[in-house]
């Protein structure tokens, strides 16, 4: 049976990554009708898949892109304000090798680092020198400390759909737009529940294209639109081993092909050692590490790290493309990660995004909506850079964790701490009024409870192992394959609980 809204919306979004609800959340915020609709799970592509850092890119100053590093630094600051539960400071260590790139080039680049963007909240850069007790090798004996941000990227997505909804936006997990036309100077987009199969359609004044790897495709085959713009699909691979340095810092490597890899401090236990690039033919969805890039990654960190890797000591693995707008580069890391907005108006405005970066996902809301503005005049004004998203709302993970022990003293330290970094206030939903680990219901391992898993479905969209494991928390890392399969069977009985 098809399911209609008669009143015509302000925008529909294609996209539930995190441009795709970005644009989302601004847009409900200043007062507009807004749906949005995602093919599969909020995230659950690229948006998941980064190397989880709110930075400048050091890296980009090399390729001259000062623009974006300028604003990236300006949004790492106003980030780190909005969501203090995911995202936190994080001091970076860059060993120097003298024949990949001399000193007085980083120094003026760490220069450039500190000073291009507003910098309140974080400490500069610095020079060391490395003592015996370093986890690099001895001949590795100076290098440099600078300051970026970590961020929990699956979270950031979830937080902005969770404002956006507050605000009166509709949003459609696991709903495929198989259509969208023009008709009487409105889009009319076609949609398909994946889970049940029902149909819906859905009236809007203008369309947003933010499917990433699938940007040229929707306008291809939904919108029946060229494309004036081409991506290309970079693929990114990230290794999950045991922990390999004892303090809380991360390192930035230097490759002989130039290229640079990161060792990442990642679940307490574990480091994350990432990124590749290399180009991506195929479905975006099927997308996995190499052994080629997991060769690669090792043999990078081995170059550097004292205690030396090899595939066994792989935890874990995870794979996403980057649909970067194509500047005809031949390196693909030195293809840019700016973002580019087409607007085109085939009776109604269409605007597709092109690229684009976690870090300014915000700034490329308010572009987004800037350039929609004379299709929408009841707009309201700009507003997300002083508002914190959902759960932000405490001064720090460390103080908020406290406070948790102290009011629910007979959580473990480990889940206070998660909880801390993870949620924020929002926990306070599913801890409201227990009294006991009995209260919370089954643990299914790691401190993972039924009423955890219950708020996750019933608030923030989960709806398999992968959206409760993987991405709303990390606890994939920590649950056996017992303990993976008793979780499935229990979200599917509620999801069988909810559907009767």
């Amino acid at each position: 049976m098809t399911q209609t809204q008669h009143s015509p919306l302000d925008i529909f979004v294609i996209g539930g990554g995190i441009n795709g609800v970005g644009i989302a959340n601004d847009a409900a915020g200043r007062g507009l009708a807004v749906s949005l609709c995602e093919q599969g799970d909020l995230g659950g592509a690229t948006s998941s898949a980064s190397s989880k850092l709110i930075h400048g890119g050091l890296r980009y100053l090399e390729h001259r892109e000062f623009r974006l590093v300028a604003e990236a630094l300006k949004e790492r600051e106003i980030l780190l304000r909005k969501a203090p539960h995911i995202i936190w400071p994080l001091r970076f260590i860059l060993p120097h090798r003298s024949h990949l790139r001399p000193a007085w080039m980083i120094r003026a680049g760490l220069f450039l680092y500190d000073h291009l963007g507003k910098r309140n909240q974080l400490p500069g850069s610095h020079g060391i020198r490395f003592s015996p007790q370093s986890p690099l090798k001895p001949e590795i004996m100076r290098g440099f400390e600078y300051s970026d941000c970590w961020v929990d990227d699956a979270r950031l997505v979830v937080l902005n759909a969770l404002q956006a909804r507050e605000a009166g936006a509709e949003v459609l997990v696991r709903t495929r737009c198989t259509a969208a036309r023009v008709k009487n100077g409105l889009w009319h987009v076609e949609l398909e529940d994946l889970n049940s199969g029902k149909r819906l359609t859905r009236q809007a004044r203008t369309l947003v294209n933010a499917a990433g790897p699938w940007v040229e495709q929707v306008l291809r085959d939904q919108a029946a639109q060229p494309s004036r713009y081409s991506i290309r699909m970079i693929q990114g691979s990230h290794l999950i081993v045991p922990r390999l340095n004892p303090d809380e810092r991360a390192y930035i490597l230097q490759n002989d092909d130039r290229r640079i890899v990161f060792v990442l401090p990642y679940e307490d236990n574990f480091s994350l050692i990432g990124t590749t690039d290399k180009q991506y033919q195929g479905n975006p969805a099927e997308v996995s590490i190499s052994d080629a890039e997991t060769d690669y990654l090792l043999n990078v960190v081995n170059a550097h790290f004292q205690r030396q890797l090899s595939r066994q000591d792989v935890v874990s693995s995870f794979a996403g493309v980057r649909p970067l707008c194509d500047d005809e580069s031949t390196d693909p890391s030195a293809m840019t990660r700016d973002y580019t907005l087409d607007l085109t108006h085939a009776g109604a405005p269409l605007l597709s995004v092109f690229g684009g970066k976690i870090t300014t996902y915000r700034r490329l809301a308010e572009a987004a909506l800037k350039q929609l503005a004379f299709a929408l005049p009841h707009m309201g004004p700009d507003w997300t850079a002083s508002a914190q998203l959902p759960g932000g709302d405490i001064d720090n993970q460390t103080s908020f964790a406290e406070r948790l022990q102290q009011d629910f003293p007979w959580l473990s330290p480990a889940q206070t701490q998660r909880y801390a970094r993870s949620y924020g206030t929002l926990c306070l939903q599913f801890l409201a009024g227990a009294q006991s680990d009995e209260a919370l219901g089954e643990d299914f391992g790691a401190g993972l409870t039924a009423a955890e898993v219950d708020y996750l479905m019933s608030h923030e969209w989960a709806m398999s192992v992968g959206d409760i494991a993987w991405r709303r928390t990390k606890l994939g890392l920590r649950l056996t394959p017992c303990q993976l399969e008793r979780l499935e069977a229990y979200i599917t009985a509620q999801r069988q609980a909810l559907a009767a």
